[in-house]
């Protein structure tokens, strides 16, 4: 099948290269002409320009966006205009999932179809694949299934889940058609939600292990410090890199996101190369924003958001407040160093 594929970053090189592996053909853009030029060297049909690429897109075309969020709209406002009755448009980036209902209403009146996919898999997806979460028409979506197959990961080394008989699904392939427009980007919108609980979850058990020798410190004696009453149960020096290693092995909480912990820790055990600033591309917002609208709690998923947002200094405001009150009613003076107590 032939596919064209906007931005050429991380993800959407590497998913040319996957295509390309399994006979699909490949027309690329990108605004780094370099990165046209890469993969043109790697067989792929490179184009100068959006137009360039349309051109050389046969009928009913088959266009994949792979691109940060902010510019989707302003390269469809290109794009649609360039396409012809029946082409298709896939939006396989990080797109807030209303977005993809609205672009779905312009679309049809163009007598064009639109798809959101979500796509997972990070920078390992060349090798690994690429797990997939479709919203748009069926009958679009089967068209399109010689190049979901391709990307997907396929069975794998996944073990069948006990009792499963559904004959036809393709979710054990690693793709799933899972609604109309703009159900693939909330499945994944979701999916990106749980991602960040269990970071921030294995991120903050493994600082109380790490913080397990506090009972060996000489701490403050002062008003401004709670005492640590029993030093005697914190004495232990814990090795991260061969804990993550040995929870890898049978352990309930194994993972791939442990898996990337573990080789971190390996190289740097005191991740010392990381300034401990983390972002956030909106799909832990849109998460939370959905659960309000439905008025189901996901107090662990904001936790795990706003623990983001403190990354960045952005709770250090708040935290000047406290100190000015503290002051205010109490004379207590800011410690100097990290900061402790309450």
């Amino acid at each position: 099948m032939q596919i064209g594929m906007i931005g050429l970053g991380r993800m959407g090189a590497s998913m040319v290269r996957r295509l390309a592996k399994s006979g699909q053909e490949c027309v690329v853009y990108d605004r780094d002409a370099q990165a046209v030029k890469t993969l043109q060297d790697q067989g792929a049909i490179g184009a100068s320009s959006i137009e360039a690429m349309i051109s050389l897109l046969r009928a009913p075309r088959a266009v994949w966006l792979m691109l940060p969020a902010a510019v989707v709209d302003d390269t469809l406002s290109v794009l649609f205009p360039l396409l012809q009755p029946g082409d298709i448009v896939i939006d396989g980036g990080n797109s807030y999932y209303r977005d993809d209902i609205q672009r779905g209403v312009e679309a049809r009146s163009r007598q064009l179809h639109y798809v959101d996919v979500g796509t997972s898999g990070g920078v390992a997806g060349l090798d690994r694949g690429y797990c997939l979460m479709i919203g748009g028409e069926e009958e679009v979506v089967q068209h399109l299934a010689p190049v979901f197959a391709a990307l997907a990961p396929g069975i794998g080394e996944a073990a069948p889940t006990p009792h499963r008989n559904k004959p036809g699904s393709t979710a054990e392939q690693g793709y799933l058609h899972c609604g109309p427009q703009g159900a693939g980007h909330f499945v994944k919108m979701v999916h990106n939600g749980i991602e960040y609980g269990i970071m921030g979850a294995y991120a903050e058990g493994l600082n109380v292990l790490r913080n397990a020798n506090i009972g060996k410190r000489k701490g403050d004696v002062d008003a401004e410090t709670t005492p640590l009453r029993h030093p005697e149960l914190y004495q232990y020096e814990l090795d991260l890199p061969e804990i993550t290693e040995l929870w890898r092995r049978g352990s309930v909480i194994g993972s791939w996101l442990l898996d990337l912990t573990a080789g971190a820790l390996l190289t740097d055990p005191g991740l010392e190369h990381y300034a401990g600033r983390v972002s956030d591309s909106g799909e832990g917002r849109w998460t939370i924003a959905a659960a309000i609208d439905e008025a189901v709690p996901v107090p662990i998923l904001s936790a795990a958001l706003f623990e983001r947002f403190s990354s960045r200094g952005d709770a250090d405001f708040a935290d000047k407040v406290l100190s000015a009150m503290r002051h205010g009613f109490g004379g207590h003076l800011e410690k100097v160093g990290p900061k402790q107590g309450g």
